[in-house]
């Protein structure tokens, strides 16, 4: 029987070496020798934490599909195939770009976007005269901007934004004639910009904000032909003047030129006839504001910080598009007209803000009646003096919000439960598919609110990508500085007899390249975008999207073929020794690795047990002692020989992850010693079977009492109790731990409760050690990592960037105190609980929202617990408490709370034989303290007054 298996393995390794030869040549390759050789030391120049460019080390380039590597399919007429696209976005590097990418003299797109690669840009890379797409924004790139950039012939995009890119812009980019997309904002560039540059006949977007730019603006961008935005705002310009020959400007449809030191007046804009965004604010330019006519494509007009004088013109009328005219903070004076406005009707989706400021105003001409979707501001003007316009001159929040959200709605759609990874499409379709996730944003859109524009960009979007209308769904947006515009984006298959759950590989492949080639039309209103991450998750982990399939000729094929047999015959007489040397080898490596195991594993303190004792205590792992089931495997509830109740998870046979995860667990755990933290008692780990002891937590999963499957709901003290107990493990792993500790997995079925109620934090299989100092004494911020973890309670920022910080955590805790708050899923039905509780919190129906089966509670205690949650889940990770922060605000809250709740909570934890009844804390002693509670029926409206009435719960 072994020797049949010995020769059937040696009849397999002779074809799969056929097939070797076959696809690889008779000498092995055939990329480029040059071109394979540069990649290497292209890998060399890189450091790459999450090994994506590990499989650079085997075969061909081409062939092996090398990470990130797409070749042309057919050879050139040396012989070989070359490299046409390297496209390594988004993937965790750093190092230095090397010299050696000037030999992949074929290449045509250069992607190394959202990295953190450092040095300067290789001079070499003015070599590859064949590229179209030079991609290096996101990094921290230095130095100066290589001449030799400029004479590449075939260039369209130059995208090198936010990096530190210092020194003056090369004259020789004037020499660019192909190039579209000049996008080098968010750098420290400075000197005069050349004027040789109003040569270039293709420029369409000049993005140049944020650097340090200085002397003049030159008078000769007016000849640009095809210039569609000029956006230059944060410059240096001091004391000089926007020139007059920019109202030549024909074809433009942004200027932007915000705090750049400009003085003088206001050029005549109005004989550009599609403009319809000007931004000339914090300048001091002076004199009257234009009466002439602007574009009826207008949506946005700031002129305010600025010194202008004299009367307001009517020329802002009959804008139908305009969303924003701010004049604040001038010398403006007498009267404002009222025609800017009045003919608005509330039947438009544009809504419009006036803000006029902080300047001289001493009456309203016209009628004084604002319409509704209209917003005007007086404050600080003379007018507020001597009449009483509460409409004008009360103090009034922007209506605007800078953390817009998706209005799309999965009302339609019956309710349904999809798997993890997977959501309701549309309600179109009404079905659970697993969409692709995608990183967009808007750069220089020509707009201030997103909403009235949304319809169209679904429409402009799936155009571009040959998709469905339905098939898009806004996810989430955001307006960030600049303006830009975040957005994360849900793309979903189409439906088919509610069999097409997931796209196919090719359509995936398809989508990605659309947006990485930059192949999506460009939109007057929309202006440029750029891809910040096409995230491959659940069913698409698989999807390889840098590979190629590269052809070779039927002549190549038949030689190969010839070459191919020969060698495998040769070959076949000493195959079968050689596969029964190596099972031999191996079978005494995994002995040898097993013993290895068992020995590192012997922890102080933890018990070896063995399978018959875990055996024993389940009764066989009979399915009545099952009490839980997950990736890793199932638990159990068991008894052992001595009377201690355990749980024992007991790890499905052949999972690797779990094996790690096993491991991991152990050597975390054993260290670990806290009342907020489960404890490990032993394990299991013999031959086939793979096992960890813990404590026994009686009363479940925290999930388990938000789900309604305990007889007793919690009330909010209990809740608070839970939530304090939880931040103070997680603490504890942040600070105390040595080396501190990054859980990974945070969710309210991770947090156990005991006889008691006590939360404990549990299942370490996904957590991380937390970055050590340096030989220098620095401590990085983050681990560069895989992402991990559960849909609901990452943290964007690592979905994003990979990076695991301890607010990480911080995120994922604050979705479980929304949790407790709402009884919510973090994930129900498409509905995201940060987005709804968020959108609750700022309309003022924040207890609409709140779990009713949490009986009565106070008020005030609910709404700082809602804050401190919504806090933690703040999308950027600076914007978020530390740990620390997190357990003093609730030990705030707790200390808020009625002494009688506190009290009939603590009994309850202290008597395990009971649980705690929310109705037992309504008393006549809650009631003499006069403690302002309030049930699920009270809305935000209920308390404008400040009154909180008394209400029983329901």
């Amino acid at each position: 029987m072994f020797w049949s298996r010995v020769w059937l393995l040696g009849g397999a390794f002779c074809v799969c070496l056929c097939w070797f030869c076959l696809l690889t040549g008779a000498d092995g390759q055939i990329t480029q020798p040059e071109e394979v050789t540069a990649l290497r030391a292209i890998k060399q120049s890189l450091v790459d934490p999450n090994r994506n460019l590990s499989n650079w080390n085997r075969g061909d380039p081409c062939i092996s599909n090398w990470t990130g590597v797409l070749c042309f399919n057919s050879t050139m007429d040396d012989g070989y195939l070359h490299v046409k696209e390297l496209q390594l976005l988004n993937m965790n590097l750093s190092g230095s770009l090397s010299p050696e990418l000037g030999r992949l003299s074929y290449m045509i797109i250069l992607d190394f976007m959202w990295n953190q690669i450092s040095g300067s840009i290789p001079k070499e890379i003015g070599n590859i005269k064949s590229l179209e797409l030079l991609l290096l924004n996101g990094n921290q790139l230095t130095g100066s901007l290589p001449e030799e950039i400029g004479y590449l012939p075939n260039l369209d995009r130059i995208q090198i934004d936010q990096n530190h890119i210092s020194g003056s812009l090369p004259k020789s980019f004037a020499n660019l004639n192909k190039t579209k997309h000049f996008h080098m904002n968010n750098n420290s560039i400075s000197g005069q910009i050349p004027p040789e540059l109003s040569v270039l006949p293709n420029l369409v977007h000049f993005l140049l904000d944020n650097n340090n730019l200085s002397g003049y603006l030159p008078p000769d961008l007016a000849n640009l032909p095809k210039l569609l935005i000029l956006q230059l705002d944060n410059n240096h310009f001091d004391g000089t003047s926007i020139p007059a020959s920019y109202s030549n400007m024909s074809q433009l449809l942004k200027l932007s030129l915000r705090n750049c030191g400009l003085q003088g007046p206001i050029p005549d804009l109005s004989r550009i006839p599609n403009l319809a965004y000007i931004d000339l604010s914090s300048n001091q330019l002076n004199g009257s504001i234009p009466p002439e006519k602007l574009s009826e494509n207008m949506t946005t007009i700031d002129l305010s910080n600025n010194n202008l004088t004299g009367p307001i013109p009517t020329n802002f009328s009959s804008l139908p598009l305009l969303q924003t005219l701010s004049l604040a903070n001038n010398s403006l004076n007498g009267s404002v007209p009222s025609i800017i406005w009045q003919n608005r009707t509330s039947s438009r989706p544009e809504r419009l803000v006036v803000d006029l400021q902080n300047n001289s105003i001493t009456n309203i001409s016209g009628s004084s009646n604002l319409p509704p979707n209209v917003t005007v501001r007086l404050q600080g003007n003379p007018i507020c003096l001597n009449t009483n316009l509460v409409q004008f001159c009360g103090t009034q929040t922007q209506y605007i919000s800078h953390s817009q959200s998706s209005e799309n709605s999965d009302a339609a759609c019956p309710v349904q439960a999809c798997p993890y990874e997977y959501a309701p499409s549309s309600p179109v379709s009404c079905f659970c598919a697993a969409p692709l996730l995608v990183g967009y944003r808007l750069k220089s859109p020509g707009f201030t609110d997103f909403r009235p524009y949304k319809y169209d960009f679904e429409v402009y979007l799936t155009n571009g990508l040959v998709l469905e209308i339905f098939q898009l769904y806004i996810d989430s947006f955001i307006w960030e500085e600049g303006p830009r515009l975040k957005m994360y984006l849900k793309f979903f298959p189409v439906y088919i007899d509610n069999t097409s759950h997931v796209f196919n590989k090719s359509e995936v492949l398809r989508i990605r390249s659309m947006f990485t080639g930059w192949k999506i039309r460009d939109s007057d209103i929309f202006g440029p975008y750029e891809l910040l991450n096409f995230t491959l998750w659940g069913p698409y982990e698989d999807v390889i999207p840098f590979s190629s399939k590269s052809g070779i000729s039927k002549g190549a094929l038949a030689g190969i073929v010839v070459g191919a047999v020969a060698g495998a015959v040769t070959l076949s007489a000493v195959v079968s020794l050689i596969i029964l040397r190596l099972l031999m080898r191996k079978q005494q490596a995994v002995s040898k690795r097993r013993q290895l195991s068992k020995i590192t594993i012997k922890i102080d303190g933890v018990k070896d047990f063995t399978y018959e004792e875990l055996a024993l205590a389940t009764n066989n792992f009979d399915a009545s002692s099952q009490v839980g089931q997950g990736g890793y495997g199932k638990v159990y509830k068991g008894t052992l020989a001595d009377g201690t109740v355990v749980a024992i998870k007991r790890a499905q046979e052949g999972s690797l992850q779990g094996e790690k995860e096993f491991l991991t667990e152990i050597e975390l755990l054993s260290r670990l010693h806290h009342r907020n933290l489960v404890s490990l008692l032993g394990y299991c780990d013999e031959e086939s079977e793979q096992m960890l002891v813990y404590e026994f937590m009686p009363n479940g999963t925290l999930r388990d009492h938000l789900s309604g499957k305990t007889k007793e709901p919690l009330g909010l003290a209990m809740r608070v109790r839970i939530a304090l107990g939880s931040a103070k493990g997680i603490l504890y792993l942040h600070t105390e731990a040595d080396p501190p500790i990054f859980h990974r997995d945070i969710k309210a079925s991770n947090i156990l409760l005991d006889s008691r109620l006590n939360a404990k934090v549990a299942d370490f299989g996904l957590s991380r050690l937390a970055p050590v100092p340096d030989i220098e004494g620095t401590t990085p911020g983050h681990v560069s990592t895989v992402v991990k973890g559960t849909p609901g309670y990452l943290d964007p920022e690592y979905f994003l960037t990979h990076k695991l910080t301890d607010k990480s955590d911080v995120y994922s805790l604050g979705v479980v105190f929304l949790e407790l708050l709402t009884g919510m899923h973090p994930i129900s039905h498409g509905k995201n609980i940060v987005r709804e509780v968020n959108t609750a919190y700022r309309s003022g129906m924040i207890f609409s929202v709140i779990d009713d089966r949490m009986g009565a509670y106070p008020a005030e205690c609910v709404e700082r617990f809602v804050n401190l949650g919504l806090k933690c889940c703040q999308e950027e990770t600076d914007a978020r408490p530390s740990m620390a922060e997190v357990v003093r605000e609730l030990e705030t809250i707790w200390g808020m709370m009625p002494e009688f709740d506190t009290k009939t909570t603590e009994t309850l934890s202290s008597d395990p034989g009971k649980v705690m009844s929310p109705s037992s804390s309504i008393s006549s002693e809650m009631k003499n303290k006069h403690t302002p509670y309030v049930s699920g029926d009270i809305s935000g409206s209920d308390l404008v007054s400040g009154v909180i009435p008394t209400i029983t719960p329901r």
